[in-house]
């Protein structure tokens, strides 16, 4: 599904559930799931790992097709920024990236110099 997320995707959204610490990563990778079920752990199969997920309101329904419900979680690949500080990821961040510290229930999260320059940009910016 497309990680570039819209409130109206997020509407059945209750909770943020962090499965590490937030405020110690730059950026964390967004995208909607397909899901058995809308609160517990989701199951994860891609490379890297989930860092965390939203759990679903009791409003929220199935796809009537599939049965499944969406839902969105956080994750990071093995060559993004948090593991390979001098890697690719160095300067700028993946399109779906944005800064853990902007994600609220029923909010996509926002670019911030933070989530997409690095550290160098920080440091640079004056109050």
């Amino acid at each position: 599904m497309s990680s570039l997320l819209t409130e109206s995707d997020l509407t059945h959204e209750a909770d943020v559930v962090w499965l590490e610490e937030p405020d110690n990563l730059d950026y964390v990778r967004q995208a909607l799931d397909k899901t058995k079920r809308r609160n517990n752990k989701p199951p994860y199969a891609r490379d890297g790992r989930m860092v965390g997920y939203a759990l679903l309101n009791d409003e929220a329904e199935p796809d009537p097709d599939s049965g499944l419900y969406k839902r969105r979680v956080f994750f990071l690949l093995p060559h993004d920024r948090d593991t390979l500080p001098d890697g690719l990821y160095r300067e700028g961040a993946p399109g779906e990236a944005v800064d853990p510290r902007t994600i609220e229930p029923k909010k996509p999260g926002a670019k911030t110099p933070r989530s997409q320059r690095g550290p160098a940009a920080i440091a640079s910016v004056t109050p």
